[in-house]
């Protein structure tokens, strides 16, 4: 009799054993999934903001103190920069030269942008500057009052101050930078003495710094939407 393996080209060469018969333990079901934990977020810069409202620079760390920015234009830069704003530069320079009292009201009123600022700031000016005229014959009184102003625009924008500016030149008040209480104190002083030595320079150089950074609160432009009607439209065959 024929084998049935050589018989059949059809059947499989692979029979099923005694063990394949057998039945089969049927598998142990998977473990569940874990529960994914929660990952903390990898480590890098963290942002903040400052007491003004500023943000913290790029790649800055909260905590640390955020780095001096420098004042667009230097003290002594009477006619300011060949840029778009040159015209402006020109006319604060005018203004420090010829009335004073009217540049530090327009520099109080831009930072304020309060209603009244302006009078509120140019006409004690205005008063100080006549009497130190004339019995000091010098304009000595009204820097004494203009200077707080210098102090909140170096706050405000978070500005290099004398103290700092020192430092870095010549590294001479390194023991006045590293305390905050004794920096700020140490500015306050330099705010001083630049309005004190330096006035028509002080405050051309805050009323460019001021022009560049913030627009005149009285300045309240409004975008006008304007609706172009479309073109008359006729109905027409086109020319074969």
């Amino acid at each position: 009799m024929a084998n049935l393996e050589e018989s059949s080209p059809l059947l499989s060469t692979h029979l099923p054993s005694d063990d394949d018969k057998k039945p089969t333990k049927p598998t142990s079901a998977p473990p569940p999934a874990a529960t994914p934990t929660k990952q903390s977020p990898p480590d890098g810069p963290a942002y903040g903001w400052t007491a003004d409202g500023l943000p913290l620079g790029h790649g800055s760390v909260v905590g640390e103190p955020m780095r001096r920015a420098q004042w667009d234009s230097s003290l002594l830069a009477c006619l300011g920069r060949n840029d778009e704003f040159c015209s402006s530069d020109l006319e604060v320079c005018l203004l420090g030269s010829v009335a004073p009292c009217v540049l530090y009201g327009g520099n109080v009123e831009r930072l304020g942008s309060a209603p009244g600022t302006f009078a509120n700031h140019c006409l004690p000016y205005c008063a100080l500057y006549t009497i130190g005229q004339a019995f000091l014959q010098s304009n000595s009184l009204a820097p004494c009052f203009s200077y707080p102003n210098r102090t909140a625009i170096r706050q405000k924008f978070n500005l290099e101050g004398g103290c700092e500016a020192l430092d870095r030149s010549c590294g001479c008040c390194g023991s006045f930078v590293e305390d905050d209480v004794q920096r700020e104190h140490c500015e306050s002083v330099c705010d001083f003495a630049t309005h004190v030595f330096c006035h028509p320079c002080a405050l051309c150089q805050e009323g460019r710094e001021l022009r560049r950074r913030l627009p005149h609160p009285g300045f309240k432009a409004q975008p006008i939407l304007v609706m172009v009607p479309p073109r008359d439209q006729t109905m027409g065959r086109g020319k074969a």
